[in-house]
């Protein structure tokens, strides 16, 4: 599983530029997006003019006695800084997007604010929220019941657009909103991954970041509470204060079906289906193929195809379909599911099928060290063919070889072409998914949980 991002960069650079605050190390990167600003309704500032008392009497504005001034310590201003190197971009594009490929560029990462985040189904993305006090006044401008809150729509298009909110009760606004788009051709939803908010600053979300509530995304909630030293709210001014939410979220495409691979060990006592196991070789692995048609009409000559990669041999005669005509299991006649495909016939709306088969674990071309073996299954409707993956991992020891690297995973198989489709039989109803199929058993699964 893919983690979240770290931030872990110095901005004592940027920290120097209010003058009236001493520059301090920083464990998060500075906002580094030349983004455009989404926001435009609001007044933004430059760094000078805030050191000239903009939003707030400082030792460069009114003198060494600034403290004293009837504007101490000044407004509260979130995110509404405007500049150039060497902090960079307009902080009010303040949401901003990339795909999560489980590295941490830091200040190298690249982020998508306004511009579109072009998604690929089943691939995960973070959302980053910049939150900045501008005031230059530290702890004696400290934002009281800071709030963020995400909303992540719910309908499938094929442009989605995340808003990011920031509230504090003494902030002048006392609301700020900014967003990210996320598009494809093809309609989608965002998932989101539960338990993925993250807090990161130099107090209490220093050395890895804190976990936020997963109400950040709730929309009938007022957001969470963020914090400096603790998850009170309270936010200082100036650079050194700043903190960085993330969250993850999940493209998930909306075609008229799906399709879901797992897979078990044969003879575990766990009989849990899952995507990916730990197997020794001589083991033999169960895999389960589940299409359903998501969509309102019947879908005829559904074809699936499965293509098992070296080192997973196909146990002959194993594979069954369970569907409503067949709900004990029935047997292929033929092994075409495991090379050119099968042709399993016609579903209505919410029906379903599932495939299982068996393979053995063999040792044709081990490396030394871990090997993944990916299995991927293939459902074609039409012309839209839909494909998940399931994983047995594989560990090889080997003598007097310690500095035998670790092989890379092996690409996606080449499919062949499907065979034309043929006389089909029509199938209804729905199969359980559970260790064992039976009548009692029946249910449909949801659309948005299957990926």
């Amino acid at each position: 599983m893919k983690t979240a991002i770290k931030s872990t960069l110095a901005v004592a650079a940027t920290a120097a530029a209010i003058a009236s605050v001493a520059a301090v190390p920083s464990l998060v990167s500075a906002w580094g997006d030349n983004g455009t600003y989404n926001n435009g309704h609001r007044r933004s500032y430059t760094v000078e003019e805030i050191n000239n008392g903009a939003i707030g009497a400082t030792k460069k504005s009114d003198g060494e006695n600034y403290k004293n001034s009837k504007n101490y310590p000044g407004t509260i201003v979130f995110n509404s800084i405007n500049v150039s190197e060497p902090i960079g971009g307009d902080e009010r594009a303040f949401v901003a997007a990339r795909e999560n490929t489980g590295v941490n560029a830091g200040k190298d990462n690249k982020w998508t604010s306004i511009n579109d985040v072009k998604v690929e189904d089943g691939k995960e993305y973070i959302v980053r929220m910049y939150v900045h006090n501008n005031n230059p006044n530290g702890v004696d401008a400290v934002a009281e019941n800071t709030r963020v809150r995400f909303n992540i729509p719910s309908a499938s298009a094929k442009e989605v657009k995340v808003n990011g909110f920031i509230t504090s009760s003494n902030a002048t606004p006392s609301q700020y909103v900014d967003y990210v788009n996320f598009v494809s051709d093809n309609n989608f939803h965002l998932e989101y991954v539960y338990g993925s908010a993250l807090l990161e600053n130099n107090g209490v979300g220093a050395n890895g970041g804190v976990q936020l509530s997963d109400d950040i995304v709730k929309a009938k909630e007022a957001g969470v509470l963020i914090g400096y030293n603790a998850l009170d709210g309270k936010v200082p001014g100036c650079y050194q204060y700043a903190n960085y939410v993330t969250i993850r979220v999940k493209a998930v495409f909306d075609y008229d079906f799906t399709v879901e691979k797992k897979v078990r060990i044969v003879g575990d006592a766990d009989k849990t289906w899952k995507e990916s196991v730990d197997a020794k070789v001589g083991d033999k692995v169960e895999f389960q193929i589940q299409y359903l048609n998501t969509s309102d009409a019947m879908q005829y000559d559904v074809i699936v195809k499965d293509g098992l990669p070296s080192n997973l041999k196909y146990v002959d005669g194993s594979a069954k379909i369970y569907n409503a005509n067949h709900p004990n299991g029935g047997t292929f006649k033929n092994g075409y599911v495991m090379t050119e495909g099968t042709n399993i016939g016609a579903y209505g709306a919410d029906s379903n099928a599932i495939i299982r088969f068996t393979a053995e674990v063999v040792d044709d071309n081990l490396a030394c060290g871990s090997n993944t073996l990916i299995n991927w299954a293939q459902v074609r409707v039409g012309d839209t063919v839909v494909k998940d993956d399931a994983q047995v991992k594989v560990a090889k020891v080997c003598e007097n070889k310690p500095d035998e690297p670790t092989p890379e995973e092996p690409e996606t198989p080449v499919v062949p072409e499907y065979p034309n489709a043929g006389p089909t039989a029509i199938a209804g109803g729905v199969i359980a998914t559970g260790s064992i199929a039976t009548a009692a058993g029946y249910y449909i699964a949801s659309r948005r949980q299957l990926r």
